[in-house]
């Protein structure tokens, strides 16, 4: 993977992203079971949220009593998350030699702060590669609804199951435009670099989803394998 900092890293860095109720936490979820019955060295983890310190951030952002918040904090609450969660998880984990999968990381940052509010986009790469030390995810998969409010409706119901309704439903509150803004951020970046990025449907049903993801990361560990080699 490309890291701008001095330290060599051998571990693998896959990254899940898209638009709300995509389905990426039951896809990290089944991928994860999968490398771990293999007896592959992983770490799980995700954005906001993946340190201590992140957890208390998350509980900010997503709170749907900070509506107000403005878009430039918010940028920078996601950025002081990425510099911490970069520094001591996920950086240490893949010089470990580990694989780590991770639910949203910089393209969640462009795509929702840069096209969803209209962020200025060349600040937000800069800042977010500083605040991420450089790193850069081996394989994107993005999931993709043709149409989002599918996918808020369905994170709307999964948050009525797990409980986070009204706790962490502050972006499914955003209207229709700001999640197609979203959207088509993130088809852009795909479009933008497709060496790294998979758009992936979200509309299948997961099994058969897990399977186009199965496939992806058996050409990217084939490629690992061959380069190694």
């Amino acid at each position: 993977m490309r890291h701008g900092g001095s330290v060599a890293v051998r571990g693998l860095f896959i990254t899940f992203e898209g638009t709300e109720g995509t389905g990426k936490s039951t896809q990290v979820r089944l991928l994860a079971d999968d490398l771990r019955a293999a007896g592959r060295r992983m770490l799980v983890s995700r954005e906001p949220g993946g340190t201590a310190f992140g957890r208390s951030l998350r509980g900010m952002l997503l709170d749907p009593a900070a509506a107000n918040i403005a878009p430039w904090a918010e940028l920078f609450l996601y950025l002081a998350d990425r510099a911490q969660h970069a520094r001591e998880v996920i950086i240490p984990a893949l010089e470990r030699g580990e694989w780590v999968i991770c639910d949203r990381f910089v393209d969640a940052t462009v795509a929702y702060q840069g096209f969803g509010r209209g962020l200025d986009a060349a600040f937000i790469r800069d800042a977010s590669a500083r605040a991420a030390v450089g790193l850069v995810p081996d394989l994107t998969l993005l999931l993709d609804f043709d149409d989002v409010s599918v996918g808020i409706d369905r994170a709307r119901r999964r948050q009525q199951g797990d409980g986070t309704a009204g706790v962490e439903d502050r972006f499914e509150h955003e209207d229709i435009a700001f999640h197609s803004r979203v959207r088509d951020g993130y088809r852009s970046l795909a479009v933008s670099e497709p060496g790294r990025i998979r758009l992936l449907p979200a509309g299948i049903p997961s099994e058969e989803l897990h399977r186009l993801v199965l496939a992806e990361i058996n050409k990217l560990s084939g490629a690992r394998s061959a380069a190694d080699g």
